[in-house]
């Protein structure tokens, strides 16, 4: 195989990087840069990485009470260490009509990334 014109010897089974300057998502128009030979076109161009490789970030759960209703069901939220964030509504909560008032107590997610924004995923009794 002749890549831009550099020869390779490609054994099969072998992952090997496509260069096409008329296709820029690699050959085959599948998405991807890479081509594995010898394989009959069920098996995956590229092998998933080992577990304890991928990411697992939590997200963080809180309470708080809400203080602020405001439009597109955005809330202000205070947390119980004092701190107030802008919080909106789950897809669920949603779905299932669940409406909040001012002095509601809700259960929140927070992002590890950004600690100012959260999602209300249920109201506290």
């Amino acid at each position: 195989m002749a890549a831009t014109g550099i020869a390779v010897a490609v054994a099969a089974g072998d992952l090997v990087p496509v260069i096409n300057r008329l296709d820029p998502r690699g050959a085959g128009g599948r998405g991807t840069g890479s081509v594995r030979f010898g394989c009959s076109g069920l098996c995956a161009t590229t092998p998933s990485p080992p577990e304890e490789l991928l990411s697992t970030e939590e997200p963080i759960q809180i309470e708080g009470t809400v203080f602020i209703v405001l439009p597109g069901t955005m809330f202000r939220v205070k947390l119980d260490n004092g701190h107030e964030i802008l919080a909106h509504l789950s897809g669920n909560m949603r779905k299932h009509f669940v409406r909040l008032t001012v002095g509601d107590r809700v259960r929140l997610e927070m992002s590890p990334y950004d600690l100012t924004k959260a999602r209300i995923t249920y109201r506290l009794p």
